[in-house]
């Protein structure tokens, strides 16, 4: 088990001996939590940032099959994956992995409509 000093003792161990250039990355599902973390472990030096991932949107989504199929304009399938997405909490990282699934950019794109359905 974890105990606050023990964990602020190894993230200034890892600071301290690796010097500069190391990045250490806390993550948490329950944003409300974060606030009842002790003010030690989040000051300044230790987290300095504070990254909000959010739900997929048509835009980001637009961005990935940009970066993972070569489409940069339009597709027959976006209208009916942009109205999926309005109703679906669904991650960057799960489309990712049904676009990763075909080269083939109908059939990838099909994929991710089943999967929205789906969800």
């Amino acid at each position: 088990m974890f105990t606050l000093s023990g964990l602020l003792n190894f993230i200034d161990g890892v600071w301290s001996s690796c010097g500069e250039g190391r990045i250490i990355v806390f993550t948490t599902n329950n944003k409300e939590k974060l606030e009842k973390l002790d003010p030690a472990l989040l000051r300044p030096g230790r987290m300095d940032m504070h990254v909000h991932m959010s739900y997929l949107t048509m835009d980001r989504f637009k961005q990935l099959v940009s970066n993972y199929l070569g489409i940069d304009g339009d597709h027959q399938l976006f209208e009916v994956i942009a109205g999926l997405l309005e109703n679906k909490k669904v991650t960057p990282a799960e489309i990712a992995e049904e676009l990763l699934k075909s080269e083939d950019p109908n059939v990838a794109l099909r994929g991710v409509v089943e999967f929205l359905e789906q969800k």
